[in-house]
């Protein structure tokens, strides 16, 4: 099985490209909004622990907003609760989708908190400034000051651009970028195979 972690920016179009492989992604945002609109016991730990912030079920992003704008400390108490559960589902998934040939990752913070291995295939999806943010206002949620505690929470881009072994550029051009990922995955299957 080929894992294949997909790096970059916030807003530079990883989840968009993790779709293009057409192979089972594990979308780590996803998971985190499943968990704030259905885990009652993550709920209830993160009341305790931000009782000023975390009211009512399901927990709307506004509340860790604000949470996080308050205290760069909330985000790493958020944090602790949910990277957990995150984790938890990811090895359900690698279990679910073990006949599967390839699995993509679409993981914020892959590197950080340790998940990817050395058989991991890193992908860094390469954007320009003005493009990301021009998507990131786009968003319903989009906060300038959230954005910028959570880049501070990430690994510089640089180093992360440096550990992959593929740079893919997203000009935010469907057809382009489809076309560039139809390559990449060509050439990581031939390098898998000549590497075996």
């Amino acid at each position: 099985m080929i894992k294949i972690g997909i790096l970059g920016d916030i807003g530079s179009g990883k989840s968009f490209v993790s779709k293009l492989f057409g192979y089972p992604v594990f979308n780590a945002d996803k998971e985190v909004s499943n968990i704030y609109k259905k885990n009652k016991n993550c709920f209830k730990k993160l009341k305790k622990k931000l009782p000023k912030f975390i009211i009512s079920f399901p927990i709307k992003k506004k509340q860790l907003q604000n949470a996080i704008l308050e205290n760069k400390n909330n985000l790493k108490k958020i944090e602790s609760i949910i990277h957990p559960e995150v984790k938890k589902n990811l090895k359900n998934f690698i279990k679910l989708n073990k006949s599967k040939k390839i699995l993509i990752f679409d993981i914020p913070l892959l590197i950080e908190n340790k998940i990817y291995k050395n058989n991991f295939v890193l992908v860094y999806v390469d954007a320009k400034k003005k493009d990301i943010n021009k998507k990131l206002r786009e968003r319903k949620n989009y906060n300038k000051k959230v954005i910028k505690k959570l880049r501070n929470s990430q690994l510089h881009l640089e180093i992360k651009k440096k550990k992959a072994h593929y740079i893919i550029k997203n000009k935010f051009k469907k057809k382009h970028l489809k076309n560039n990922v139809k390559i990449l995955l060509k050439k990581i299957l031939k390098n898998e195979r000549n590497s075996t």
